[in-house]
């Protein structure tokens, strides 16, 4: 059954990359992309080559969006395996300590200043993720109470505090021009993906990734009570400190190049524990290679189902909205690993 999981899990982002790839408004054919592929590699010769529009789309569009989502839907689907572990908690995920909420006001506040695809708008989203996280800190630390509910409801506070930012903004903005920005922004979307704007995403969710399991055996006795913890020589506090910094920077980074994304962080690693158990080492790198393979078929469907692109928040509430439903009716008393 082991070798099963395994095989499925290593295989499908492949099928999802080869799907992501043909699929399109503009397809192009396996053919034509093992083609591109020879050629770039110089072993095409004699070989006819595709057309250029179909080089062109390949190179400069749907690789550079493959590596975007597949590296922001790792970033989400690992941050909500860490946050599920830190806080005990089988519905958190990412913006639980307000990354998303700080996040999206920060870019939102760079659309009213800068274009879209400006440097300030993804340094201003990274910004203020970074800030929500750290004003959770504060407000943990100023109450005295090192439990993870502080941080649950710092973080409530934050978000709330954020989100009424971004409609101040948005009531603000001006409706026949920056206001469509914002509002498209906020949606989300894999769009404006472009070799220099990816690699950065890439390696730091790469790094994050690599990190996290590195330590993940203190995630599995993190995930019990704090006191047992305690008692087995983990610092709780130092480590949740840690998690939270790697995490934070993951997910702040994702939302400043594509905007608010839901569920995958709640929905993936519930995903990846049902196949792997919780031993957080299988889980962190299962979430992320699930989290990545879901990302990169629902970018697809979003931008293949209408002639014009669906905002990719909607399609991954299609998905993540009847999981929480799921959850809500089983009325579990306790989550698996705990």
């Amino acid at each position: 059954m082991k070798k099963k999981v395994l095989l499925l899990t290593l295989t499908f982002p492949v099928v999802c990359i080869l799907i992501a790839i043909c699929a399109g408004r503009y397809a192009i054919s396996p053919l034509e992309m093992v083609q591109t592929l020879l050629i770039k590699m110089g072993l095409g010769g004699g070989m006819v080559p595709p057309s250029p529009e179909a080089q062109s789309v390949f190179w400069q569009i749907r690789l550079p969006r493959i590596v975007l989502a597949f590296s922001v839907g790792s970033a989400l689907a690992v941050s909500g395996a860490v946050f599920q572990a830190l806080f005990r908690n089988p519905l958190a995920s990412p913006d639980l300590l307000g990354v998303s909420a700080g996040a999206s006001f920060g870019a939102v506040l760079g659309l009213m200043f800068f274009p879209p695809l400006s440097l300030a708008v993804k340094f201003s989203s990274f910004l203020f993720g970074v800030a929500a996280v750290f004003c959770v800190h504060v407000l943990a630390i100023k109450s005295r109470d090192r439990s993870t509910a502080v941080l649950i409801l710092g973080g409530i506070i934050v978000s709330s505090v954020f989100q009424a930012g971004v409609s101040v903004l948005k009531y603000l903005a001006d409706p026949y021009d920056k206001l469509v920005q914002i509002v498209f922004w906020l949606m989300g979307s894999f769009q404006t993906a472009t070799w220099d704007s990816v690699w950065s995403i890439f390696l730091v969710t790469m790094i994050g990734t690599v990190l996290i399991a590195a330590f993940s055996w203190r995630l599995n006795i993190m995930s019990q009570d704090d006191e047992q913890a305690l008692s087995l020589g983990v610092d709780v506090v130092k480590w949740r400190i840690i998690y939270v910094a790697i995490t934070t920077l993951m997910v702040a980074i994702s939302v400043s190049a594509c905007g608010a994304i839901g569920w995958i962080g709640l929905v993936v690693p519930h995903i990846a524990r049902s196949l792997v158990g919780s031993e957080h080492r299988r889980l962190i790198f299962t979430s992320a290679l699930l989290g990545a393979s879901l990302m990169l078929l629902m970018d697809t469907l979003a931008r293949s189902l209408l002639s014009s692109e669906i905002p990719i928040s909607i399609v991954t509430s299609l998905l993540g909205a009847p999981f929480l439903g799921y959850l809500v009716l089983r009325q579990r008393k306790e989550w698996v690993g705990k």
